[in-house]
């Protein structure tokens, strides 16, 4: 079973995508991991991240660096947001990902992409979303816990910038598939939301049933 789980920052798709490996025992990849551990390699080659050119450069990483914890700061964010947007970015990363999906017992992948370029045939696929607004309130608390001194404006102002660059940009935009179930996460608690995704995936499960798949 490959379930794909999509959304902007925020909103909570890591954590219901780590919830649901752990209930249906399937290995999880944060896919937004590949991208950070790009920008993290342009910033510490001092390239140029708006360069499309030296952000490829930046995509033959060793996968030991995913387990860095300083892929999950702030600023490598911004950077990530910047050079997943090049084509020939995420080209360099589409089989890495495609690979990771297409194991023997099925997987969960989280992205933006995931239900529209990585798994489309994927056996369920969810869109989860939450307002700008909440989405800042999160990370702003998230970041404040360690240590950051960035305004809730400005990671807000933050939030709303990514959601413009992902939407908009030419290959892979950030954009629910047309088959994917939605879930906001707005008001509710992270044990309502996870067990609203369980639902929805089931309900996935059985309409393919249903189909004979």
């Amino acid at each position: 079973m490959i379930i794909a789980v999509d959304g902007p920052a925020a909103s909570g798709k890591g954590t219901i995508a780590r919830a649901l490996a752990r209930h249906y025992d399937l290995p999880h990849l944060d896919t937004g991991l590949l991208y950070r551990a790009v920008a993290a390699t342009v910033l510490r080659h001092e390239l140029n991240p708006a360069k499309e050119a030296d952000a490829v450069a930046a995509c033959d990483f060793d996968d030991l660096l995913l387990a860095d914890p300083a892929l999950r700061d702030d600023e490598i964010g911004k950077v990530a947001s910047i050079v997943s947007a090049h084509p020939l970015v995420r080209a360099a990363l589409l089989q890495r990902q495609k690979r990771f999906a297409a194991q023997e017992d099925g997987a969960v992948l989280d992205g933006r992409d995931i239900g529209t370029v990585i798994a489309p045939n994927a056996d369920a696929k969810l869109f989860v979303k939450a307002t700008p607004t909440i989405r800042a309130r999160r990370r702003h608390a998230e970041l404040h816990a360690h240590g950051s001194s960035l305004t809730f404006d400005q990671v807000l102002a933050d939030i709303r910038a990514r959601d413009q660059r992902d939407s908009t940009r030419n290959t892979a935009p950030l954009v629910a598939a047309e088959d994917a179930a939605t879930l906001d996460t707005s008001f509710l608690s992270i044990e309502a939301a996870v067990q609203k995704a369980i639902d929805l995936v089931e309900a996935a499960r059985a309409r393919k049933a249903a189909a004979g798949g």
